[in-house]
């Protein structure tokens, strides 16, 4: 009798919070989402195009391309997600069978594309600090060829490592007054509470709090290195490039702190309280602003970038301080050493 009356109060106790997500989802999923998502893609898609132009082809840029990628991948996944709750308000029952049917694929998707941003943040500020703290070594170590290598193994070890994720749930059909109702369970394998908390906070772990600390780490390394050389004339390009990607770092790190705490204590998915799915429903959205927001710190703190932007869109002017008294460019980079005239964004 007493279990009987603290689950009803548990149950009421959610049911309060209903609204609370339903608003969230509404505020995130209807509205952020796609103002987010949309802009995002296309800055992403011309990030591409412009550091895959030639002279353009350096060891950072590599990584910077394969995290343009997995951030586009993403946001798609964000998009779908706004597409599903379109249909929940317009026709419930598509609704239902879209969420059913997409949102364990979605759930892994998901994983897969916040595993290789982190890692692939990771690879970015370990290249920037060899670049800063170990310049003659970068000549040998940094190169595009060993980046490229780099972002295809992170791709395929966080592939393979969010693999469970795909496995986490299950349709299931019920009868409800001659109606087939589906809904979503969690599967046997993530039922067994063993596996549930070790592999969540071993690849938790993984995702988030090691990425962290390495990041924060690096950051510091980098800031620390670049106040030191930040009066040598000869560094100025390579500093503002350096001066960008903590830029990014550091974004990144803002970004992925409340999913990382969310995560780590297994809050927020599908069978989850109203209150903690209301909550997922804006550390998410961080995320999304994440993968959306790379384009503009390319076009505010990258000249080369802009440079680069302008020669394929020149209706897009820039005001900057490479411009001549022609309204022509002056060619500004860093050298890298795989290639003799490859310009860093």
């Amino acid at each position: 009798m007493l279990n009987s009356t603290n689950n009803t109060e548990i149950m009421d106790s959610d049911e309060e919070y209903k609204e609370f997500y339903e608003t969230s989802r509404f505020i995130c999923g209807m509205i952020l989402y796609p103002a987010i998502c949309i802009p995002g893609l296309i800055g992403n898609v011309l990030t591409l195009i412009v550091l895959n132009m030639k002279n353009m082809k350096t060891s950072t840029n590599a990584f910077l391309a394969a995290l343009a990628i997995s951030d586009s991948i993403k946001l798609i996944n964000d998009l779908i997600y706004f597409v599903v709750l379109v249909l929940f308000r317009t026709n419930p029952k598509s609704g239902n069978i879209a969420y059913v049917n997409i949102y364990p694929f979605a759930h892994f998707i998901f994983n897969i594309s916040t595993c290789v941003s982190s890692w692939l943040t990771v690879s970015v500020a370990t290249e920037r600090f060899i670049l800063v703290c170990y310049p003659i070594k970068a000549k040998s170590l940094c190169t595009r060829i060993r980046a490229i290598v780099i972002s295809c193994v992170i791709y395929v070890v966080m592939i393979s490592v969010s693999f469970p994720f795909a496995l986490r749930y299950e349709k299931t059909k019920t009868i409800v007054d001659n109606v087939t109702v589906l809904d979503l369970r969690v599967t046997d394998l993530w039922s067994n509470e063993e596996f549930d908390r070790y592999y969540t906070w071993s690849l938790n772990f993984l995702r988030s709090n090691i990425v962290l600390i390495i990041l924060i780490i690096l950051n510091a390394c980098i800031i620390f290195s670049l106040r030191k050389v930040r009066a040598n004339k000869k560094n100025t390009q390579r500093n503002r490039i350096t001066l960008m990607m903590i830029v990014v770092i550091m974004v990144f790190v803002i970004c992925i702190l409340p999913d990382a705490i969310m995560s780590v204590h297994g809050m927020g998915y599908h069978e989850a309280n109203y209150l903690e799915k209301g909550i997922r429903e804006f550390s998410d959205t961080l995320l999304t602003i994440n993968a959306a927001v790379n384009f503009l710190i390319y076009c505010v703190f990258s000249r080369t970038f802009r440079q680069k932007f302008v020669v394929l869109f020149p209706f897009c002017q820039f005001k900057t301080t490479g411009e001549t008294r022609n309204g022509s460019y002056k060619t500004v980079g860093t050298k890298e050493p795989e290639a003799k005239d490859a310009h860093s964004v």
